[in-house]
């Protein structure tokens, strides 16, 4: 009895769920009442609306219900379907509203962050200066700022914090994606022994920034790309 249990919770793993997450669920964003694969699937979907005012963001913490992908049921987030009984993320986070089946990407909740983050929770420490979680290479080794983590990139203004992309603590303490950064030592735009300041004016709601760029390689450190990420990306 105990196996058929077991076997019914797995059925299924890593056969469903979209280009971001191998999940078994949909889920229904309260935002706007329809139905996606994820939060990405949402915001990608949003962001290409005709009227400009209609483009939103799904906030991870507001959803409420979820439709198992195995038997199509509508219900309260939870870790198991009422109605089929298939985990629907063999990683669940209740805080976040979470859902992977892959759990290779070792993922963690950070409850400083407030999010879930991927990479091994004995990977990284949170910083409470920087205000986001780095490698433990960086602990008691790396030049705080103030929420350094919660701006945009000033290459390519994506919001780091909760970016998928890996991003580059640079030696100064300031951050931005490390292709970023790669891109701009490439086109040699970053002077090797000296800081570069970028600055970007406020316009159109860009966020204004000024950023002091140590233009070195930062030291290896652990992450899906072990020479230049020191910031675990969001799960």
């Amino acid at each position: 009895m105990e196996r058929s249990c077991n076997e019914r919770l797995y059925f299924g793993k890593m056969g469903y769920g979209c280009e971001h997450y191998r999940r078994r669920c949909r889920i229904r964003a309260p935002c706007c009442n329809e139905v996606f694969d994820c939060r990405h699937c949402h915001n990608e979907a949003t962001s290409l609306l005709r009227n400009i005012y209609d483009r939103h963001e799904l906030v991870r913490h507001d959803v409420k219900q979820v439709i198992c992908s195995v038997c199509d049921t509508e219900q309260p987030v939870a870790h198991v379907c009422t109605n089929c009984g298939v985990n629907m993320g063999e990683y669940f986070c209740e805080v976040c509203k979470f859902y992977d089946d892959d759990t290779d990407k070792e993922q963690f909740h950070c409850d400083d962050c407030g999010i879930c983050r991927v990479g091994g929770r004995q990977n990284f420490f949170h910083c409470k200066k920087c205000g986001s979680c780095y490698s433990v290479n960086l602990r008691n080794n790396h030049s705080c700022v103030e929420n350094s983590m919660r701006h945009h990139c000033p290459i390519c203004y994506e919001y780091l914090f909760d970016s998928l992309k890996d991003t580059t603590v640079m030696k100064c303490g300031h951050t931005m994606h490390t292709e970023c950064y790669h891109e701009m030592i490439k086109r040699d735009k970053l002077k090797r022994q000296s800081c570069l300041k970028i600055s970007e004016t406020r316009r159109f709601g860009f966020y204004v920034m000024t950023v002091m760029i140590q233009p070195k390689y930062p030291s290896t450190l652990s992450g899906r790309n072990a020479d230049t990420v020191n910031h675990t990306t969001p799960a």
